[in-house]
């Protein structure tokens, strides 16, 4: 059974901060995929991440520009938005997987490419809920991504408790 972790964030630089969280978790290797429509959060979680990793530049979702690197304190970063992709064949050439071994792979949009996503990855469904903000759902998908949910998890139960 794999670890499955609910938030909800408020603000945007709420769902930056949760993003940061993941961002100083992960290692070389790591995948993580935000999924959700228009609006819903994925830069800015994206943003969150690379600013946890030590990313100085800002993280933006580029209009024709498919994938993005981006240097922090020890990895780098590969930002990767397939929103605007028109053949699901075109992510293969990207190599991803090569990519995730170098660094760490954060994709927006997956469901454009279920076939080639890493099988192993932290899956990250985020939902925007008008007034309440955004509600974001984690899923470890792999042993490796355990920790990292429940981590975050003891984490927000911590702070519920205050």
């Amino acid at each position: 059974m794999s670890e499955v972790a609910g938030f909800q964030t408020a603000t945007p630089g709420e769902t930056r901060r949760l993003g940061e969280r993941i961002g100083r978790r992960l290692r070389a290797g790591d995948v993580v995929l935000l999924s959700g429509e228009l609006g819903a959060g994925k830069t800015m979680l994206a943003q969150g991440i690379g600013r946890g990793m030590g990313v100085r530049d800002q993280i933006k979702s580029s209009s024709f520009v498919i994938m993005n690197e981006y240097d922090g304190r020890a990895l780098r970063l590969y930002h990767a938005d397939l929103y605007r992709l028109e053949e699901p064949e075109q992510v293969a050439e990207l190599a991803l997987d090569e990519l995730a071994a170098r660094g760490v792979l954060v994709v927006e949009w997956p469901e454009r490419a279920p076939a080639e996503m890493p099988p192993e990855h932290l899956l990250v469904r985020l939902a925007y809920d008008g007034a309440r903000g955004r509600t974001i759902e984690m899923e470890a998908r792999g042993a490796r991504y355990e920790p990292i949910v429940r981590a975050l998890r003891s984490r927000q139960a911590a702070r519920a408790g205050r």
